[in-house]
This record gives structure tokens, C-alpha cells and sequence, in this order.
């Protein structure tokens, strides 16, 4: 019900990059994560609270995609059930 879906996922000069439509309950549109082994390079999402996505972004760049799981998962947005850090959280679990 608030999965993401994977829309690409390529890896270049051992840095992968997967993009990422969430679920419709949230307002961003698109995740689009940078991940080099198991560290975040970059997180960058399209639409959504443009201040505070890029707060996420910046926040978890450098972190492990497992301490940004176990921070982010289950975070909910106005009853909404899920939300853009969510989002993040089951994408990441995608990986």
C-alpha cells in the first residue's frame, strides 16, 4: 500500500544509483539515491517540502543504509500512514 517503486538502478564506477516513484500518500514524487557499498552518498528527492527534504538529504549522506533504516522506518506524516523520510527508509530496504 505506501511501497515504493523501482524506477532505475544502475551502477557506475562502483557507485550505485537507483530512482525510486513513492507511494502517491506522500507529497515528493521521486527518490533518487546514491549509495557507495553500503554508505548514502546522496539522497535527492522531487517534489515534497523542499526545506525539509533536503535537510533528509543532507542529514543522512555518509550514514549507512542501515542506521538511515532504523532511523527513518515507520516515520508518519499527518496520519497518513507513511512519509517522504518513510519513503526513504523502504526504498533504501530495496537495495
Amino acid at each position: 500500500m505506501f511501497d515504493v517503486t523501482l524506477i532505475s538502478d544502475v551502477v557506475e564506477d562502483g557507485i550505485r544509483k537507483a530512482s525510486f516513484q513513492t507511494c502517491g500518500a506522500v507529497c515528493s514524487k521521486q527518490i533518487d539515491i546514491q549509495l557507495e557499498g553500503e554508505l548514502v552518498r546522496s539522497v535527492q528527492y522531487t517534489g515534497g517540502c523542499h526545506g525539509n527534504t533536503q535537510g533528509v538529504g543532507a542529514l543522512v549522506a555518509g550514514m549507512s543504509k542501515a542506521d538511515v533504516i532504523a532511523r527513518l522506518e515507520g516515520i508518519d506524516c499527518k496520519g497518513r500512514g507513511t512519509s517522504c523520510p518513510d519513503q526513504l527508509a523502504r526504498a533504501l530496504k530495496m537495495l
